[in-house]
């Protein structure tokens, strides 16, 4: 077993590996970090002692002065190096850098200054050194204003606020899952290597980008249809958009129900693309689920009898409760990253669909148990 330690944990890239690493802890085990470590010797030296593996995300990538982005940036270099040289530590160290290090500013003068840094104490150290040049990020939970445009798009067109293009240039893209996997490959090869060239996995124009963000828009969070999705970035970018909603006052979202005599139809999904489609009867006071998916997009739809569905963000304490009854049919679309269950409060036998979009497979189910 492996002890990895991260600095930025709580960063959009750091809080994703994090997760990540956790689905496998007979491999590895992690070892928790705070930005506070870097203020005091006694606590960064107690971190990097522990650690086989530290991946050096923190780092300062906006900021008025692009001075203090430098400082900031060698000083948290300075700082772990210093921190390795005093523990003689011989840890494996990854270091984040950015293709901007080729470029005439200081942010990429700063993380390229900091890969050489680290890349020669932990030789004179003994230890192992992965440098990886990292394109540009998106995915679930980025900071808006901050981490990726695709970031600012999804959160402006889910809170009413209509995205501007600065410049519409082809942008080299990765999804943070396809990082985090590139990461984890780098810890499990155990070799230097100076400087990585961690390669994209989409090359996109910000207009198209943002052509396919107001369709889900409009098909999706309008509309409650689950739109074509014809490539993996598709995949990845609309899962990237459900998690931009305000889930606590977005679901649980009404169906339109049709009634004649006979007595009454309800369209649950409409599709463009497939899955599977299943349903099940819930005896009074039974729960279903406590499980979350990385990758699934999943439909909970009640037509009969009272069901408490509930969501929890992973890494988060706050419980969101759905109240549905069938008499007043309605769906709660489960976000990835989220811990979910449905649990039937009433007398009667609780009747839900569920739809996935991809058929299950015991090899590969993405399902990972957590209590709500």
């Amino acid at each position: 077993m492996k002890k990895v330690g991260i600095t930025g944990q709580n960063g959009f890239v750091g809080k994703h590996l994090y997760n990540t690493l956790g689905l496998t802890p007979e491999e590895f085990e992690r070892i928790d970090f705070d930005k506070s470590y870097f203020d005091s010797e006694q606590k960064l030296d107690a971190f990097v002692s522990q650690c086989d593996v530290i991946v050096h995300l923190a780092a300062m990538n906006r900021h008025e002065s692009q001075e203090f982005i430098y400082e900031t940036n060698v000083k948290l270099a300075k700082n772990l190096v210093a921190s390795l040289k005093r523990t003689n530590s011989k840890a494996h160290v990854l270091f984040s850098s950015s293709s901007q290090e080729e470029r005439d500013n200081l942010y990429g003068k700063s993380k390229k200054e900091g890969r050489e840094i680290l890349a020669n104490q932990t030789r004179e150290n003994g230890g192992l050194f992965s440098g990886m040049i990292i394109p540009n990020v998106f995915g679930p939970f980025g900071l808006p204003n901050y981490n990726s445009f695709v970031a600012t798009f999804c959160y402006k067109l889910t809170h009413g606020e209509q995205p501007v293009i600065d410049n519409d240039g082809e942008v080299k893209l990765i999804y943070v899952s396809e990082l985090v996997n590139e990461i984890i490959t780098k810890i499990r090869e155990e070799k230097s290597e100076d400087l990585y060239e961690v390669p994209h996995t989409s090359v996109n124009k910000v207009s198209e980008v943002l052509a396919k963000l107001e369709n889900y828009k409009k098909l999706y969070f309008e509309g409650g249809e689950i739109p074509q999705l014809e490539s993996k970035f598709d995949y990845n970018l609309f899962n990237t958009f459900r998690c931009y909603f305000d889930v606590k006052n977005h679901y649980p979202v009404k169906f339109t129900q049709h009634t004649d005599p006979r007595g009454a139809f309800v369209e649950v999904i409409r599709l463009g693309i497939g899955g599977q489609c299943s349903f099940s009867t819930t005896v009074p006071g039974i729960t279903r689920g406590n499980h979350f998916h990385t990758r699934k997009i999943e439909r909970f739809a009640v037509i009969k009898g009272k069901a408490l569905i509930q969501l929890r963000k992973i890494d988060t304490d706050e419980v969101l409760d759905f109240y549905l009854d069938g008499k007043d049919p309605a769906y709660v679309d489960m976000p990835i990253w989220y811990t979910h269950n449905i649990k039937n409060i009433g007398d009667e036998e609780l009747y839900t669909i569920f739809w996935i979009n991809e058929p299950y497979n015991a090899e590969d189910a993405d399902t990972y148990f957590v209590e709500v």
